[in-house]
Protein backbone atom coordinates (compact mmCIF):
# COMPACT_ATOMS: atom_id res chain seq x y z
CA UNK A 1 0.00 0.00 0.00
CA UNK A 2 2.60 2.54 0.90
CA UNK A 3 4.36 2.25 -2.27
CA UNK A 4 0.63 2.26 -4.21
CA UNK A 5 0.25 5.95 -2.39
CA UNK A 6 3.58 6.81 -2.94
CA UNK A 7 2.98 6.67 -7.35
CA UNK A 8 0.03 8.44 -6.62
CA UNK A 9 1.25 11.22 -4.44
CA UNK A 10 3.47 11.14 -8.04
CA UNK A 11 0.36 11.50 -10.11
CA UNK A 12 -0.61 14.64 -7.81
CA UNK A 13 2.26 16.24 -8.55
CA UNK A 14 3.20 15.49 -12.43
CA UNK A 15 -0.67 15.54 -13.28
CA UNK A 16 -1.56 19.25 -11.20
CA UNK A 17 -4.20 17.43 -9.49
CA UNK A 18 -5.48 19.58 -6.52
CA UNK A 19 -7.97 17.25 -4.30
CA UNK A 20 -7.72 13.45 -3.53
CA UNK A 21 -10.94 13.49 -5.31
CA UNK A 22 -9.29 14.25 -8.48
CA UNK A 23 -6.37 12.56 -8.22
CA UNK A 24 -8.69 9.08 -7.68
CA UNK A 25 -10.38 10.70 -10.61
CA UNK A 26 -7.68 11.03 -13.02
CA UNK A 27 -6.05 7.49 -11.58
CA UNK A 28 -9.78 5.60 -12.74
CA UNK A 29 -9.32 7.28 -16.35
CA UNK A 30 -5.78 5.25 -16.64
CA UNK A 31 -6.14 1.77 -15.35
CA UNK A 32 -5.05 -0.05 -17.81
CA UNK A 33 -1.73 2.01 -17.34
CA UNK A 34 -2.17 1.39 -13.48
CA UNK A 35 -2.55 -2.24 -13.87
CA UNK A 36 0.94 -2.76 -16.07
CA UNK A 37 2.88 -0.72 -13.03
CA UNK A 38 1.13 -3.00 -10.36
CA UNK A 39 -1.60 -0.83 -8.99
CA UNK A 40 -4.49 -1.07 -7.84
CA UNK A 41 -8.15 0.81 -7.47
CA UNK A 42 -7.36 3.00 -4.91
CA UNK A 43 -10.06 5.12 -3.42
CA UNK A 44 -10.19 8.29 -1.99
CA UNK A 45 -10.40 7.14 1.70
CA UNK A 46 -7.85 5.13 1.60
CA UNK A 47 -5.34 8.23 0.50
CA UNK A 48 -6.71 10.58 3.19
CA UNK A 49 -6.01 7.63 5.76
CA UNK A 50 -2.26 7.63 4.77
CA UNK A 51 -1.73 11.05 4.49
CA UNK A 52 -3.25 11.08 8.14
CA UNK A 53 -1.46 7.85 9.55
CA UNK A 54 1.42 6.90 7.29
CA UNK A 55 4.80 8.38 8.48
CA UNK A 56 6.61 10.94 6.31
CA UNK A 57 9.57 9.56 7.67
CA UNK A 58 8.98 6.50 5.00
CA UNK A 59 9.81 9.38 1.82
CA UNK A 60 12.21 11.05 4.23
CA UNK A 61 14.60 7.64 3.99
CA UNK A 62 13.64 6.76 0.50
CA UNK A 63 15.00 10.40 -0.33
CA UNK A 64 17.93 9.77 1.54
CA UNK A 65 18.42 6.27 -0.08
CA UNK A 66 17.90 7.98 -4.05
CA UNK A 67 21.18 10.21 -4.18
CA UNK A 68 23.72 7.20 -3.94
CA UNK A 69 21.97 5.50 -6.85
CA UNK A 70 21.89 8.68 -8.76
CA UNK A 71 25.00 9.46 -8.23
CA UNK A 72 26.61 7.32 -10.59
CA UNK A 73 24.92 9.01 -13.49
CA UNK A 74 25.50 12.36 -12.32
CA UNK A 75 27.98 14.11 -14.11
CA UNK A 76 31.39 14.32 -12.35
CA UNK A 77 32.43 17.59 -11.15
CA UNK A 78 35.83 19.13 -9.93
CA UNK A 79 35.23 19.33 -6.17
CA UNK A 80 33.01 18.25 -3.56
CA UNK A 81 31.27 21.54 -2.21
CA UNK A 82 27.72 21.69 -1.12
CA UNK A 83 25.81 24.85 -1.39
CA UNK A 84 22.86 25.47 1.32
CA UNK A 85 19.80 27.67 0.71
CA UNK A 86 16.50 27.47 1.77
CA UNK A 87 12.81 28.61 0.69
CA UNK A 88 9.38 28.85 1.66
CA UNK A 89 6.17 27.77 0.07
CA UNK A 90 3.25 29.04 1.34
CA UNK A 91 -0.27 27.53 1.39
CA UNK A 92 -2.92 29.63 -1.12
CA UNK A 93 -5.34 31.06 1.48
CA UNK A 94 -4.73 34.72 3.35
CA UNK A 95 -6.90 32.75 5.70
CA UNK A 96 -4.98 29.79 5.98
CA UNK A 97 -4.15 29.81 9.78
CA UNK A 98 -6.92 28.32 10.88
CA UNK A 99 -7.21 24.96 8.66
CA UNK A 100 -2.78 24.89 9.02
CA UNK A 101 -2.21 25.60 13.06
CA UNK A 102 1.32 24.33 13.45
CA UNK A 103 2.79 26.26 10.14
CA UNK A 104 3.54 29.26 12.05
CA UNK A 105 4.46 32.17 9.70
CA UNK A 106 1.89 35.42 10.79
CA UNK A 107 -0.93 36.24 12.61
CA UNK A 108 -3.20 35.31 9.47
CA UNK A 109 -1.21 33.46 7.56
CA UNK A 110 0.54 30.32 7.90
CA UNK A 111 3.45 28.84 5.66
CA UNK A 112 6.03 26.02 5.47
CA UNK A 113 9.50 26.57 4.42
CA UNK A 114 11.64 23.73 2.81
CA UNK A 115 15.29 23.67 3.18
CA UNK A 116 17.82 22.18 0.71
CA UNK A 117 21.59 21.58 0.31
CA UNK A 118 22.68 21.27 -2.85
CA UNK A 119 25.99 19.22 -3.37
CA UNK A 120 27.65 19.92 -6.22
CA UNK A 121 29.42 16.66 -7.32
CA UNK A 122 26.77 15.83 -9.36
CA UNK A 123 24.68 18.89 -8.54
CA UNK A 124 21.96 16.65 -6.49
CA UNK A 125 19.82 17.35 -3.70
CA UNK A 126 22.13 15.95 -0.80
CA UNK A 127 19.52 17.42 2.15
CA UNK A 128 16.24 18.06 2.72
CA UNK A 129 13.70 19.27 5.60
CA UNK A 130 10.54 20.77 6.04
CA UNK A 131 9.64 23.45 8.89
CA UNK A 132 7.23 25.66 9.63
CA UNK A 133 7.67 29.49 7.73
CA UNK A 134 8.78 30.97 10.86
CA UNK A 135 11.89 28.59 11.54
CA UNK A 136 15.28 30.59 10.26
CA UNK A 137 17.37 29.25 7.88
CA UNK A 138 20.33 29.22 10.21
CA UNK A 139 18.23 27.14 12.88
CA UNK A 140 18.14 24.60 10.43
CA UNK A 141 21.36 24.43 9.33
CA UNK A 142 22.54 24.54 12.89
CA UNK A 143 21.51 20.67 12.79
CA UNK A 144 23.49 19.72 10.02
CA UNK A 145 26.30 17.41 10.16
CA UNK A 146 28.64 17.31 7.17
CA UNK A 147 31.50 15.17 6.55
CA UNK A 148 35.08 16.75 7.67
CA UNK A 149 36.83 18.36 4.44
CA UNK A 150 33.45 19.60 2.83
CA UNK A 151 33.15 23.07 1.65
CA UNK A 152 29.68 25.10 2.13
CA UNK A 153 28.49 27.95 0.43
CA UNK A 154 26.03 29.94 1.60
CA UNK A 155 23.87 32.70 1.29
CA UNK A 156 24.17 36.08 4.38
CA UNK A 157 21.15 34.42 6.00
CA UNK A 158 24.14 31.37 7.28
CA UNK A 159 26.66 33.91 8.70
CA UNK A 160 26.46 33.33 12.16
CA UNK A 161 29.73 33.27 14.24
CA UNK A 162 28.28 30.22 16.28
CA UNK A 163 27.85 27.61 13.75
CA UNK A 164 30.85 28.85 11.89
CA UNK A 165 32.54 28.24 15.04
CA UNK A 166 30.68 25.09 15.22
CA UNK A 167 31.64 23.85 11.23
CA UNK A 168 35.16 24.90 12.24
CA UNK A 169 35.08 22.03 15.09
CA UNK A 170 34.14 19.43 12.25
CA UNK A 171 36.88 20.08 9.83
CA UNK A 172 34.48 22.26 7.58
CA UNK A 173 34.87 25.05 5.43
CA UNK A 174 32.48 27.72 4.89
CA UNK A 175 32.31 30.58 2.38
CA UNK A 176 29.75 33.25 2.11
CA UNK A 177 28.83 36.47 1.62
CA UNK A 178 29.54 39.49 3.86
CA UNK A 179 27.12 40.93 6.16
CA UNK A 180 26.76 44.82 5.26
CA UNK A 181 27.18 45.83 9.04
CA UNK A 182 30.01 43.24 10.04
CA UNK A 183 33.47 45.06 10.61
CA UNK A 184 36.19 43.09 10.30
CA UNK A 185 39.95 43.95 11.74
CA UNK A 186 42.43 43.50 9.65
CA UNK A 187 44.75 40.99 11.55
CA UNK A 188 47.69 40.62 8.20
CA UNK A 189 47.64 41.30 4.78
CA UNK A 190 47.97 38.17 1.55
CA UNK A 191 49.15 38.34 -1.40
CA UNK A 192 46.17 39.20 -3.85
CA UNK A 193 46.61 37.95 -7.42
CA UNK A 194 44.88 41.32 -8.61
CA UNK A 195 44.87 39.75 -12.82
CA UNK A 196 42.74 37.43 -11.59
CA UNK A 197 40.43 40.06 -9.68
CA UNK A 198 41.15 39.64 -6.57
CA UNK A 199 41.79 42.56 -4.28
CA UNK A 200 42.42 42.03 -1.29
CA UNK A 201 43.03 39.01 0.44
CA UNK A 202 42.91 39.59 3.92
CA UNK A 203 43.71 37.53 7.39
CA UNK A 204 40.88 39.16 9.41
CA UNK A 205 38.91 38.97 12.80
CA UNK A 206 35.45 40.47 14.02
CA UNK A 207 34.82 42.34 17.26
CA UNK A 208 31.27 41.14 17.30
CA UNK A 209 31.83 37.86 16.81
CA UNK A 210 35.00 37.25 18.69
CA UNK A 211 33.71 35.42 22.14
CA UNK A 212 31.64 33.00 20.37
CA UNK A 213 33.92 32.46 17.03
CA UNK A 214 37.47 33.25 18.42
CA UNK A 215 39.02 31.79 15.25
CA UNK A 216 40.53 34.17 12.76
CA UNK A 217 38.70 34.56 9.30
CA UNK A 218 39.97 35.31 5.96
CA UNK A 219 38.37 37.79 3.94
CA UNK A 220 38.41 37.85 -0.02
CA UNK A 221 37.60 40.84 -2.48
CA UNK A 222 36.71 40.17 -5.78
CA UNK A 223 36.02 41.92 -8.77
CA UNK A 224 33.77 40.14 -11.85
CA UNK A 225 35.44 40.65 -14.75
CA UNK A 226 32.08 40.40 -16.63
CA UNK A 227 30.02 42.66 -14.91
CA UNK A 228 32.70 44.61 -13.26
CA UNK A 229 30.78 44.80 -9.40
CA UNK A 230 32.84 44.03 -6.65
CA UNK A 231 32.01 41.48 -3.96
CA UNK A 232 33.66 40.53 -0.27
CA UNK A 233 33.61 36.80 0.45
CA UNK A 234 33.99 35.62 4.06
CA UNK A 235 35.84 31.84 4.58
CA UNK A 236 36.77 30.28 7.15
CA UNK A 237 39.51 28.26 4.16
CA UNK A 238 43.17 28.73 4.36
CA UNK A 239 44.31 26.59 2.02
CA UNK A 240 42.61 27.16 -0.93
CA UNK A 241 43.25 30.31 -3.85
CA UNK A 242 41.51 33.55 -3.22
CA UNK A 243 39.87 32.62 -6.90
CA UNK A 244 39.17 29.33 -6.18
CA UNK A 245 36.99 30.59 -3.26
CA UNK A 246 34.84 33.45 -5.10
CA UNK A 247 34.63 30.38 -8.19
CA UNK A 248 33.03 28.42 -5.24
CA UNK A 249 30.85 31.24 -3.80
CA UNK A 250 29.61 31.95 -7.65
CA UNK A 251 28.88 28.24 -7.73
CA UNK A 252 26.41 28.84 -4.98
CA UNK A 253 24.67 30.48 -7.68
CA UNK A 254 23.45 26.77 -8.82
CA UNK A 255 20.90 26.54 -5.52
CA UNK A 256 18.67 29.32 -7.05
CA UNK A 257 18.26 27.60 -10.56
CA UNK A 258 18.09 24.18 -8.71
CA UNK A 259 14.72 26.15 -7.18
CA UNK A 260 14.15 27.46 -10.17
CA UNK A 261 13.67 24.45 -11.75
CA UNK A 262 11.85 23.13 -8.82
CA UNK A 263 9.28 26.00 -9.26
CA UNK A 264 8.71 25.08 -13.10
CA UNK A 265 8.38 21.39 -12.42
CA UNK A 266 7.27 20.79 -8.88
CA UNK A 267 3.84 22.63 -9.16
CA UNK A 268 1.56 22.54 -5.27
CA UNK A 269 -1.49 24.49 -6.74
CA UNK A 270 -3.19 23.06 -3.27
CA UNK A 271 -2.27 21.09 -0.22
CA UNK A 272 -4.25 17.37 -0.34
CA UNK A 273 -4.36 17.53 3.29
CA UNK A 274 -3.62 19.94 6.36
CA UNK A 275 -1.86 18.04 9.23
CA UNK A 276 1.67 18.73 9.25
CA UNK A 277 2.49 14.82 7.95
CA UNK A 278 0.20 15.08 5.25
CA UNK A 279 1.60 18.75 3.96
CA UNK A 280 5.39 17.08 4.67
CA UNK A 281 4.37 13.99 2.72
CA UNK A 282 2.90 15.64 -0.02
CA UNK A 283 6.34 17.92 -0.41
Amino acid sequence: MGCSIHRDGLACILAVRCSLRDIVSNLAARRRKLYHLGVGEVARSSLARVDEEQPHGLYEELFGRLPARCRTAAPATASGSAAGCSRSTRPPSSKCLSMFPWAKFRQTKGAVKLHIGLDHAGHLPAFACVTDGKTADIEAARSLRLPAGSVVAADRAYVDFDWIDSLMSQGVSLVTRLKRRIKFKVLERRPANRAQGVRPDHRVTSARGRKRCPHPLRRIGYRDPGTGRHYVFPTTNFRLSAKTVADICKSRWQVELFFKWIKQHFKVKSFVGTSRNAVTTQL
